[in-house]
């Protein structure tokens, strides 16, 4: 059976491509572009390093803007990453049979939740899979013992998730995305463990 993840390079949804893989399913990954910027190309060298087919999900620029203007109106970007993800989860259940992502138990945005998720898997029959019973503690664990991952100053050359484009999109526009999202640092997986 194949699964496609929605993948950004980092550890969580490493750790779901290795797990699914490691279960006997033919994983691919999928990182998503709404053509702003070439946000998916650390993902690329990401599921290169650690033998995954990575693909681009190319997306509608409408969600990313209406995502933008949801962030700038709020001043605050949960809702509007909220909405981007619910969105591209949508277009990867369009053509996969099994999907999935790497959120866990105590992420607070992007998340689906238990409504969303049966909605999901019963309009689109699909499988939603994510690390919902997997802390951050765990997580963390079970991923410096797995992969090598650097860790940098957030931008965008290193990141592909949906920030960047957003970020990009929201300075494009006139405004500071500094001002909603803070400098901090991103972890990559650049391999695995030795």
């Amino acid at each position: 059976m194949k699964a496609a993840v929605l993948y950004s390079g980092g550890k969580d949804s490493s750790f779901v491509a290795v797990m699914l893989e490691r279960l006997g399913l033919d994983v691919e990954l999928y990182t998503a572009n709404f053509g702003v910027y070439d946000s998916f190309v650390p993902a690329g060298k990401s599921a290169e390093a650690l033998g995954f087919k990575h693909n681009v999900l190319k997306m509608d620029k409408c969600i990313l803007e209406k995502t933008c203007d949801m962030i700038m109106a709020d001043g605050f970007p949960n809702d509007g990453i909220k909405y981007i993800h619910e969105k591209t989860v949508e277009k990867l259940a369009e053509n996969h049979d099994i999907i999935a992502d790497g959120t866990r138990r105590d992420d607070r945005t992007p998340k689906l939740n238990i409504n969303q998720i049966r909605s999901l898997e019963d309009r689109k029959q699909v499988q939603y899979i994510n690390l919902d019973s997997f802390g951050h503690k765990s997580v963390k664990l079970i991923t410096e013992n797995l992969f090598e991952i650097s860790k940098e100053k957030s931008n965008k050359d290193n990141s592909s998730d949906f920030e960047v484009e957003i970020r990009t999109l929201i300075d494009e526009r006139g405004g500071n995305s500094l001002d909603i999202f803070p400098e901090h640092y991103q972890t990559r997986v650049i391999g695995y463990k030795k």
